[in-house]
């Protein structure tokens, strides 16, 4: 697939500014934790539930792992450019393999939020609330889940949702499953 860097570049430069929660400038690990209580909340879920704890979790580990590539160390910050660039050679220029590493584990985790029946995929239903939780207007809920439901079977899996969320970074895709 061929990179739309200017669409690319843009989407992450949102991802950054909704990860900076407290708008200094530069991401630490608790924009991301405070990402994750934010989006449980939203869901309307216990905080201390497994599956909440495994989104914290994710999200505590993309940040770390982020950071150590960035340089910075696990406890520290980045910068915009810092997070563009440990961004663009951890998670795009190693195609599935980095996607597979840094962004599957925190989709997983949004999965085991969303899936209120417990069949370990997303229904319609739980599309749309988790298009709320992650502050998405779902008027278009039904047809963004026909798109990502590349398979046809009328729920979405993990990988569907990461490949949907790489096309959405890609710019062929325009449903922010993680925020924007």
């Amino acid at each position: 697939m061929v990179m739309s860097t200017p669409v690319k570049s843009d989407r992450l430069k949102k991802r950054f500014e909704k990860w900076d929660v407290d708008g200094n400038g530069r991401i630490e690990k608790s924009d991301y934790i405070a990402e994750a209580h934010r989006i449980i909340e939203a869901f309307g879920a216990d905080p201390s539930l497994p599956s909440a704890r495994a989104l914290i979790d994710a999200y505590t580990s993309m940040f770390e792992f982020l950071a150590t590539k960035a340089g910075v160390g696990p406890d520290g910050s980045m910068t915009e450019n810092e997070f563009l660039d440990v961004a663009e050679a951890q998670v795009f220029a190693e195609g599935d393999a980095g996607f597979n590493r840094v962004v599957r584990p925190t989709v997983a985790a949004m999965v085991g939020l969303a899936d209120t029946d417990g069949d370990g995929e997303v229904s319609p239903s739980e599309f749309r609330k988790w298009l709320k939780a992650i502050g998405v207007d779902d008027s278009s809920a039904v047809e963004s889940f026909r798109t990502i439901d590349t398979n046809g079977n009328g729920t979405l899996t993990v990988d569907e949702l990461v490949a949907a969320v790489r096309a959405y970074h890609f710019g062929t895709l325009d449903v922010p499953l993680l925020g924007h």
